[in-house]
């Protein structure tokens, strides 16, 4: 087994988990993944352990005022009420740490959260024994400047590994959920360093069962912080990890951020293991960090990917489920990986499956209209304002087609794509025959003016009378909203600029419930819309200007709303509901439900990362830890060589060569102080694309043969293509060792 439940161990550390809105430690998307990732684990019985911050006043809850403004507000969170305890260790005491930060030691207290069958350790330094600067670092997610914040992922990283050895909890493998959590892969290498590694070897060994997620292709999502704040932090610790400042700086370099620390790159050179969200997002992953191996062709490089999937048991409406139930027992919710399964959902009666569509509006109407008429009030509305701005929002009105966009406000994600047009939009949206409304629902960051602005502009338009009470703005957007909405709405809309939507997990929610998702094809999406499960929005070329694609983007929009989605719904055939509709809802939970579950990703993670980084760090720590220096020796004497490295061509080249024949290849590389068998010469054939790029179908390794007289490795191959027709090929060398996570980690290599 690459992963052994009774001895292995994944400890999963991030910023923010959403697991419930009475636990307010998360802010939005990537946090309910990391909640959804814990639950899906404990379903699965999988050994785990999760690590993050207990803010007392988490993330900041919304208020929209008469002016379309957003206003935070940050409560503090009454402890007391929660499901918390301090986390003890094995003799009943509580568990505390502490942390070195300029002048001063911080004092950390450990908390637990009993999730299932996993335990969430909560790190918490608001402590009568640290000053109220310090008390103050875990107050606020995403609060505070630089200082507050590389201050939280020092507690986060470094605080987090030593709680849990404090806990005597020793996982195997260790998951960074987005970079904030990178830190910890120098505490680990302090660790090691202390038992007589070096430092390469100690980043070896740490590196080896380390899996790096990165959520987002969007810059000002990779925390950067500048070398003299890093400076500030680490110039006293350097020595403990037996390397000098200069050396940890380039641990955290990047491209375009001169003078920068990121630790995205950080979490990149400190794992052996990396993914994306979705497969588009990994690939964008792939060429923006492909500088970690420069030599490597993107599309060939570690960056992998594992698409998100959302907790079902979470997410599904309680009215499926007692559906299901009674429909198919109580063995569907062990099927949740199971393709054919759930073709069951055919057997549905159509009435019956419409009634639940209607029920889950029904009650989604209740909760809008009650929110609706709360902020009207409080922002000074009359009573007859009131009632034409909610006038569509009653529960009976379930015959009003709903569409749903919820979700960050910024800017990239295109929250007013759908007003391109607005007379066309006012057109659709005023038919007294079809009636619809468009609620919409989100928060922007504190700082982050330009989504702000997007609130106010999308309030705006929800007063103007061609727009009274058709399109609604909610405000508090939170966990208890979303899974009314993603379970409420007819359509769920998302229209972010391509490729910038990593995964967007949202439509899978909706998705799993029978709402019809109508989406840029981007994120998790383009790998979900199969043509009959919703509706997909082709992305431009991204390179083209922004004004026309969103102009064109938003033309398809009305396009596929005008033309497929509205007349759709109210065909109604004289049944009371659409049956064509009703054939894309089922379609959509067909498709979605085993496919997008959160159960499938971490068994996607257990298999594609767990598993091996879990054998390659028991590889690398036999003989306490001598395979990792070998390693590290074999990588410090390839740097110190490759720059060295040529190769060149010594057969003549052919054009074509007959049915049956072979075509000699034969090739001299100048190894420097390397010896052929550092190194792998392999031609590779394949065909050109129809945009004239290579595609590689088949790799033949060349063989060595002796040295010229010039000194050089002499590699060679009777090269016998088994593919008739237009063949293309290229020769390459690389640095190869045994021990290596992935062929081409070192990102050296060298074309002919």
């Amino acid at each position: 087994l690459l992963f052994d439940p009774k001895q292995d161990l994944v400890a999963y550390f991030c910023l923010e988990f959403g697991f419930h809105e009475s636990l307010p430690l998360y802010s939005g998307g990537l946090g309910i993944l990391a909640g959804d990732h814990c639950k899906a684990a404990s379903d699965l019985g999988l050994p785990f352990v999760a690590v993050g911050l207990l803010y007392r006043q988490g993330y900041f809850t919304q208020t929209i005022d008469g002016h379309g403004s957003q206003i935070a507000h940050y409560v503090p969170t009454q402890f007391q009420d929660l499901p918390i305890t301090p986390a003890v260790d094995s003799e009943g005491r509580e568990v505390h740490v502490h942390l070195d930060l300029p002048g001063r030691s911080v004092e950390i207290k450990v908390w637990r959260v009993q999730a299932g069958r996993i335990s969430l350790h909560l790190l918490d330094t608001d402590l009568p024994s640290n000053s109220e600067e310090d008390r103050a670092i875990t107050y606020q997610l995403y609060g505070g400047d630089n200082d507050t914040r590389i201050q939280q992922e020092m507690v986060l990283g470094i605080g987090g590994a030593r709680a849990l050895r404090a806990l005597n909890i020793s996982p195997t493998v260790w998951h960074i959920n987005e970079g904030h959590a990178a830190f910890m892969i120098l505490e680990r290498c302090r660790d090691l360093h202390a038992t007589g590694l070096e430092f390469d070897a100690a980043l070896e060994l740490a590196a080896a069962n380390t899996v790096f997620t990165t959520h987002t292709p969007v810059p000002a999502g990779h925390d950067v912080f500048d070398h003299e704040l890093v400076r500030r932090y680490f110039k006293e610790k350097v020595g403990a990890l037996g390397i000098t400042l200069e050396r940890f700086l380039e641990l955290g370099s990047s491209p375009g951020n001169q003078g920068g620390f990121n630790m995205t790159a950080l979490a990149l050179r400190g794992s052996r293991y990396h993914n994306g969200v979705s497969e588009i997002h990994g690939r964008i992953a792939s060429r923006m960090e492909g500088y970690c191996w420069p030599q490597v062709p993107h599309t060939e490089n570690p960056m992998g990917h594992i698409t998100n999937g959302v907790h079902v048991p979470t997410f599904l409406a309680l009215q499926w489920s007692s559906l299901f139930d009674m429909q198919f027992s109580a063995q569907w919710r062990n099927q949740l990986l199971n393709h054919e399964y759930w073709q069951c959902i055919d057997e549905i009666a159509d009435h019956n499956f419409w009634s639940v569509r209607q029920l889950l509006k029904s009650e989604l109407l209740s909760s809008v209209q009650r929110r609706a008429v709360q902020r009207y009030r409080r922002n000074g509305c009359s009573e007859a304002q009131i009632e034409n701005l909610t006038r569509l929002l009653s529960p009976d009105n379930t015959d009003t087609l709903l569409l749903g966009f919820a979700r960050r406000f910024a800017t990239y994600k295109r929250a007013t794509l759908l007003f391109q047009d607005t007379e066309r939009l006012a057109r659709l949206l005023n038919n007294p025959d079809r009636p619809i409304a468009m609620i919409f629902a989100g928060k922007a960051h504190p700082r982050d003016l330009p989504g702000q602005q997007l609130i106010h502009t999308i309030h705006e338009y929800s007063l103007q009378p061609e727009f009274e009470g058709r399109i609604v703005l909610l405000e508090g957007y939170d966990l208890a909203l979303a899974r009314k909405l993603v379970t409420g709405v007819d359509v769920w809309i998302n229209t972010p600029e391509h490729p910038l939507e990593a995964s967007g997990t949202s439509g899978e929610k909706a998705g799993i419930n029978g709402v019809l998702n109508l989406s840029v094809l981007d994120g998790w999406w383009a790998e979900g819309f199969n043509g009959e499960n919703g509706w997909g929005i082709t992305p431009h070329d991204p390179h083209l200007d922004l004004e026309l694609r969103n102009r064109e983007e938003g033309r398809e929009l009305m396009d596929i709303l005008e033309r497929e989605v509205v007349p759709l719904y109210f065909n109604r055939d004289g049944h009371g509901f659409s049956e064509g509709w009703i054939e894309r809802s089922k379609a959509s939970m067909k498709s979605l439900i085993p496919q997008y579950n959160s159960q499938r990703m971490v068994m996607d993670y257990v298999m594609k990362y767990y598993g091996p980084a879990n054998l390659q760090f028991q590889s690398l720590s036999a003989e306490a830890g001598k395979p990792a220096n070998t390693l590290a020796e074999w990588k410090k004497r390839i740097g110190n060589t490759w720059p060295k490295v040529t190769i060149r061509r010594l057969d003549e080249s052919r054009s074509f060569i007959l049915a049956g024949d072979t075509l000699p290849i034969e090739v001299a590389v100048q190894l420097g102080e390397l010896t052929p068998e550092d190194v792998v010469v392999e031609c590779l054939l394949g065909n050109e694309n129809e945009r004239g790029e290579f595609v590689t179908h088949s790799h033949y390794p060349l063989h060595a043969r002796g040295t010229s007289d010039q000194g050089e490795a002499l590699f060679h191959i009777d090269l016998a293509p088994t593919l008739p027709g237009l063949q293309h090929y290229q020769i390459r060398v690389y640095p190869y060792h045994p021990l290596l996570s992935h062929p081409f980690e070192t990102g050296c290599m060298v074309w002919l």
